[in-house]
């Protein structure tokens, strides 16, 4: 049996499912697992650091990251280029990722692919497979996707992302009914793919019969997609309906009001499977503002990231600062709101011993402040 090497003592312990019991320690052993236990039932003589309140909580897992660190993935499929991603993002408390490409050429597709499958081999510490959103989107919803890229899935397209399936533990993809079909989607996810409906247009029984073909999730609940509405419930509406789809959410008081994510939290079938996502990008981790997004200037400016025209591209957002939103704006409690960016993302995910990210030694370890606003990693 091994012995207690530091017990962390004086913060409330979130196991990345809940919150335990008030006065609980986290315990790192000398084999390196972990362990939660009652402070009064610590040894005497435990080596022990005292935290002031506070809470501590596994590292986030973020399934949309397209860059950090200065580098976007679009523009470098390199093992050096994920790893600058990834040291970005565990900076600022994430533990896994999915580096995401967004619509981009066949060739690329592959190359992104292809660099992951290598970061993996080479152990680039926190990624854990490839999300890829696009090129298979609705041009009435594109965002800022280039509408040039954006296309029907052909054969030789779902090939590549079968194939994906089976190098990398875990394939991410966005795509959209109006690109693809139901067979395509029943294919993808009976190859273990998760399927994420978005920049789409489709109405909610399309939605819904796109569900029941295998995709279960959607990307970025409300953005760059059908709406709900009196006669119509969209995409927004086909997903509160459901109590087995995953929704990610930019909660960066941009993207979407809080009271709009409070309602949808109160109005969902299971609002547990509403997860946070950064949609991060190149300025994640960096002081750069402004970069390049398929030819096209991307400016950084007061807690947004658009194009010269104006539309959002991407998020100029922290998994903790979303949290914090979730808190404090949105009126979601601590305990779910971490669960949100742990435990919640990572149960899409293969290849994870725990169900408690907490106990998992891959995962970091991060202390936040009582009011959500800082974090500092443990360790």
């Amino acid at each position: 049996m091994s012995t207690i090497a530091k017990a962390y003592v004086g913060a409330h312990v979130h196991d990345g499912i809940t919150i335990q019991g008030d006065n609980s320690a986290l315990l790192v052993h000398t084999d390196g697992s972990r362990s939660v236990l009652a402070s009064r039932n610590l040894p005497d003589g435990c080596p022990v650091e005292a935290l002031s309140g506070g809470i501590i909580a596994p590292g986030y897992v973020d399934l949309q990251i397209n860059g950090g660190g200065g580098v976007m993935f679009n523009d470098d499929q390199s093992v050096d280029a994920l790893r600058t991603i990834a040291q970005a993002h565990a900076s600022i408390g994430s533990a896994v990722i999915l580096p995401t490409l967004i619509t981009d050429t066949p060739e690329r597709t592959k190359a992104a692919i292809s660099a992951i499958d290598a970061a993996i081999t080479e152990r680039v510490t926190g990624i854990a497979g490839i999300h890829l959103e696009g090129p298979h989107l609705s041009v009435a919803r594109k965002g800022a996707h280039d509408p040039d890229l954006i296309r029907p899935m052909s054969d030789d397209d779902l090939a590549i992302i079968l194939s994906a399936a089976e190098r990398l533990p875990n394939v991410m993809v966005t795509v959209a009914p109006e690109n693809t079909t139901p067979a395509q989607i029943r294919a993808m996810s009976d190859a273990g793919v998760i399927v994420s409906l978005g920049h789409t247009d489709a109405d909610f029984e399309t939605c819904m019969a796109f569900f029941d073909a295998g995709a279960r999730c959607v990307t970025h609940l409300f953005n760059a997609m059908s709406q709900l509405g009196s006669r119509e419930p969209g995409l927004v509406g086909a997903t509160l309906a459901r109590d087995d789809i995953h929704a990610g959410l930019i909660a960066d008081g941009v993207h979407v009001h809080p009271m709009t994510i409070r309602m949808a939290l109160a109005a969902a079938e299971n609002s547990d499977r509403i997860m946070l996502i950064t949609d991060a990008m190149a300025t994640a981790g960096s002081k750069i503002d402004r970069f390049v997004l398929n030819g096209r200037t991307v400016i950084r400016k007061d807690q947004r990231l658009t194009l010269e025209n104006g539309t959002l591209a991407g998020a100029d957002l922290e998994m903790t600062q979303a949290i914090s939103t979730m808190v404090n704006a949105v009126g979601d409690t601590p305990s779910h709101a971490i669960r949100r960016a742990t435990g919640v993302p990572l149960s899409l995910l293969r290849g994870f011993e725990h169900k408690s990210p907490l106990l998992d030694p891959v995962f970091t370890v991060n202390h936040l402040s009582d009011d959500l606003s800082a974090i500092r990693k443990l360790f």
